[in-house]
């Protein structure tokens, strides 16, 4: 047999087991010790023979063949580098600091030679050495192939197989900060918030400079309703990168969300000033102009998204979203066109459904503004599936906690701070009105949906380890007196941000809140609650017609919907059993049909002296962030009331959903009749 045949042969032989490697180390070394049996001292052999030792854990023997190996082969990098791990497995972390170091020095692209030496130094408290390292391995993971495996699985979508990938590597190298900031941007796409969010902090503590993990922090912070921690991180990422246009853009968002409106918008035009063409950030833009009362300009921003884009469906929809603009016939078949495309995506679809409906509606073409809502809440339902039995389910284990026996055994603990204001029920309700007419009074300022309340459920639930399936009423039953206060002495924390102008009170107008009345009473027991409710029909078809930004996955279903809302009722009603007169419920047709009288009673429930000025709220010119704010600037008017009527013969699954619930409408029904009583 000729030398080249056999070299051949060695070779492929080499190439198969190294193949076995990850997975059969054992047999790898087995096929190693064939080869060596052909062709005793085969360098490649030997190499294969320590990394399976290594894979299988026997450091010692490992060191024993790479040790001499590495005298041989001095110029091998793969070697020093598997002589590092055997040594960091032996315990022997200062040799291994210096094989590692020849390894990078030989072979600057080899995979996970820089994250063995970063590992290293971090365990030696060479934090700024260790920094360098783990960047030199990210700026190098472009040569490793299993996280580039891994990264062409997130980029196809693939999740499923990019998370299996990731944690098999992590499994093997914890600290592989490049991974870690894979796995958390994953983690971010499947809304697990507050995983990725802590993924990114353990990168961040050893590599404090790596940007991209940064950036996704930031993302991650503001995504999860930490905006003032999100502003932090964009600064200091803006330190380095000052002119960056996406960086300058998530910070006007930030700074909406913090309720400054003057920076955002100020810092809007800086970013449009350098790039005009950014038709994204035009509609952020249009979105800080509205909320600071400046409609005109908003519609002139939106506009010129679209003239930019006309096929960025948000930007339409959001000119449909002012509730004030009248689209005429030409921007009526612009939008036909565009929903015709068929490579439309559908995210810009459903927009563009919402908003043709809209315009149809406006202009009497009743059944064909339907279908386009239905269309778009087809859609959008798709996107953001909701588990109506899960809901319900919700519903009925806060009926059964928040007893009267529970509230007697702990009346007067809590938080006495009488600061917030908590107005809650149905979207689309009034709440957004009630925010007005009190804000205009010199005692109370309006501040925004604040995410303080649902972000302490959140946590309770996280205290017993299993968030997804804990119920935080469970977990608040089992605390004491001190921990209430805390409680609630920590919401009001979180809301101080938003408080910038000093009132003695401030509302909180999320909605959804009618699910925590029990936690309120529980930690604030003297903040104020108000439940916005409206004509069961006119209430849900509004929402219908609606395309909400985030959440509300209820909404998307008219049967859905109906059941929401007469769980609400039933949720309600059993607050106002067990806490007579706790809870002061505003009847938004009372409120337009004798406006000074609900006032008053309003007032008097928060403790307020009667002010004129809250009568006259459409004057009051503070920025106002949610769908109803062009309409709170106008004097309450009469023919919003019955407007769902036109659409009646379209609203039977809802009807039928509501049941007594809409035919007691605006009595309750018996407690038999509740559905979350059952």
């Amino acid at each position: 047999m000729s030398a080249q045949p056999q070299t051949n042969s060695l070779e492929a032989a080499l190439a198969h087991a190294l193949r076995l490697l990850d997975a059969q180390p054992a047999l790898a070394a087995e096929q190693a010790q064939e080869i060596l049996a052909v062709s005793p001292g085969h360098p490649g052999a030997e190499l294969l023979l320590g990394m399976a030792a290594n894979a299988q854990g026997d450091f010692a023997r490992a060191e024993a063949i790479l040790d001499p190996l590495s005298r041989g082969q001095p110029r091998s990098a793969t070697t020093w580098l598997e002589l590092a791990r055997a040594r960091i497995g032996a315990g022997l972390r200062v040799d291994a600091l210096a094989c590692a170091e020849r390894a990078v020095a030989l072979q600057p692209a080899l995979p996970g030679a820089w994250l063995a030496l970063a590992d290293l130094r971090f365990a030696a408290g060479d934090e700024d050495g260790a920094e360098a390292a783990y960047l030199q391995h990210v700026r190098h993971s472009a040569h490793d192939p299993e996280l580039m495996g891994a990264a062409d699985a997130l980029a196809r979508g693939e999740l499923p197989d990019a998370e299996t990938r990731l944690r098999a590597r992590l499994a093997r190298q914890p600290f592989d900060v490049a991974a870690l900031r894979m796995l958390a941007e994953l983690a971010a796409r499947l809304g697990r918030n507050e995983e990725a969010a802590l993924l990114l902090e353990h990168v961040l503590e050893r590599a404090p400079g790596f940007d991209a993990a940064r950036r996704n922090y930031a993302a991650v912070l503001n995504r999860g309703n930490r905006h003032a921690e999100a502003l932090a991180e964009i600064d200091a990422l803006l330190e380095r990168a000052p002119a960056d246009p996406p960086l300058r853009n998530m910070r006007a968002v930030v700074l909406g969300k913090l309720g400054d409106f003057d920076g955002a918008i100020a810092t809007y035009e800086a970013v449009l000033a350098r790039t005009p063409e950014q038709w994204q950030v035009w509609l952020g833009y249009g979105h800080a102009l509205k909320t600071a009362n400046r409609t005109d300009d908003a519609v002139a921003a939106y506009r010129r998204a679209i003239a930019l884009h006309p096929g960025f469906g948000g930007a339409w929809w959001s000119l449909a979203n002012l509730k004030t603009v009248s689209f005429d016939a030409a921007d009526i078949a612009a939008m036909r066109v565009q929903v015709q495309r068929p490579d439309l995506d559908d995210d810009a679809r459903l927009h563009f459904e919402f908003a043709l409906g809209k315009a149809l509606e406006d202009a009497g073409e009743d059944a064909d503004a339907f279908a386009h809502y239905a269309r778009g809440n087809a859609l959008r339902r798709a996107q953001l599936p909701y588990d109506a039995a899960l809901g319900r389910e919700r519903t009925r284990r806060a009926i059964h906690t928040y007893s009267r026996e529970f509230f007697a055994a702990r009346e007067g603990a809590g938080c006495p701070a009488p600061d917030p204001i908590f107005v809650v029920g149905m979207p689309r309700a009034g709440s957004t009105l009630i925010e007005q007419i009190l804000s205009s009074h010199p005692q109370v300022e309006g501040t925004m949906e604040l995410p303080a309340l649902i972000a302490i459920t959140r946590e309770l639930r996280q205290r017993e380890g299993n968030p997804e399936t804990t119920s935080y009423h469970d977990v608040l039953a089992g605390l004491g007196r001190a921990e209430r206060v805390a409680l609630g002495e920590d919401y009001l924390r979180r809301a101080l941000v938003h408080r910038r102008e000093g009132r003695p009170l401030f509302i909180d107008k999320m909605p959804n809140n009618f699910a925590h009345v029990g936690l309120i009473h529980a930690i604030l027991p003297n903040a104020k609650i108000i439940d916005a409710r409206r004509h069961p029909l006119a209430c849900c078809f509004s929402n219908f017609k609606q395309h909400f930004a985030r959440g509300q996955a209820f909404s998307y279903d008219l049967a859905d919907m109906g059941g929401y809302y007469a769980d609400y009722v039933a949720l309600m009603a059993h607050f106002d059993e067990v806490l007579p007169g706790r809870v002061h419920r505003v009847i938004y047709e009372d409120m337009v049909a004798d406006t000074e009288a609900q006032v008053r009673a309003l007032l008097a429930y928060c403790g307020l002296e009667f002010d004129e000025r809250c009568l006259r709220f459409f004057e009051n010119r503070r920025a106002v962030r949610t769908a109803s704010s062009e309409q709170v600037r106008r004097p309450i008017y009469r023919e919003g009331v019955d407007q769902w009527r036109r659409f009646a013969p379209w609203l039977g699954p809802l009807e039928e959903a509501l049941g007594p619930v809409l035919e007691r409408y605006p009595a309750v029904p018996l407690p038999e009749e509740l559905p979350a009583r059952r």
